[in-house]
């Protein structure tokens, strides 16, 4: 039995829905975790394929990616933001997401190249985000940033800032084997993937009840969710690996 590793978000309702309604959930032990812990198991062997954070590709023995399918944004994405009390040049610490691994490293990248700043930089606890006040910022990704995103004065897209700075599009996780896989698996996986985001009212109405933080899911999985690995998502995810090489 495959198995697969799945990040546990309101973004990934379509795929874990086409995946449910396919053939191959009688063949595959589907799993659901946060980001980071996608990465450890794909790194660790304990899963064959996984939704992983596209920073731990260059930590892989094997990297085969499946899919053209991916969770990415062609701008503003509402979750994987910097939220702070203060404008971000009166920032002094920022508590890192512990869910977060592409993110992390994309922060850094922007306060270096971007912004030009060097705050402190903290790793994070659970509730972290709790305790943005003062001139301490968090990142937080996922679900979790849907209640932050009316709370604090300052909110920093980061997929929509690395638009601005780079041009391109940003791929946070793509579908990742750490062996080869049959060919006639990867076409099926793909179908059920294509399947699913065919049909995205279905998989909420299906999956959604699991996640309430969003006010307007629909708007969130086709607008500011992209799931394509067109050309361009490739060429801004060789661009981010090439910038933390």
């Amino acid at each position: 039995m495959l198995k697969i590793s799945a990040v546990s978000y309101l973004n990934t309702i379509p795929f874990i829905h086409g995946l449910k309604q396919s053939e191959l959930i009688k063949i595959i032990d589907l799993q659901l975790d946060y980001p980071s812990i996608c990465a450890d198991k794909l790194i660790n062997g304990t899963v064959d394929l996984a939704l992983v954070p596209v920073v731990v590709i260059p930590k892989l023995k094997e990297a085969h990616i499946i899919s053209d399918y991916c969770i990415g944004a062609n701008g503003s994405v509402d979750t994987v933001c910097l939220y702070s009390d203060v404008p971000i040049e009166e920032i002094e610490s920022i508590a890192l997401d512990y869910q977060s691994r592409t993110s992390v490293a994309l922060l850094k990248i922007l306060l270096n190249e971007y912004w030009q700043l060097n705050p402190e930089l903290k790793k994070a606890n659970v509730g972290f985000e709790e305790n943005i006040k003062g001139n301490h910022a968090a990142l937080v990704i996922g679900d979790r940033a849907f209640a932050l995103n009316t709370k604090h004065a300052y909110i920093y897209d980061l997929s929509a800032i690395w638009k601005e700075m780079t041009g391109l599009p940003f791929v946070f996780a793509a579908w990742v084997a750490n062996t080869k896989l049959p060919q006639d698996f990867i076409v099926s996986f793909n179908k059920a993937l294509e399947k699913g985001l065919s049909d995205i009212d279905m998989a909420l109405a299906i999956e959604g009840d699991s996640y309430p933080n969003c006010e307007n899911p629909e708007d969130y999985l086709n607008n500011k969710i992209s799931y394509n690995l067109d050309i361009e998502k490739q060429k801004g995810m060789e661009l981010f690996l090439r910038k933390i090489s």
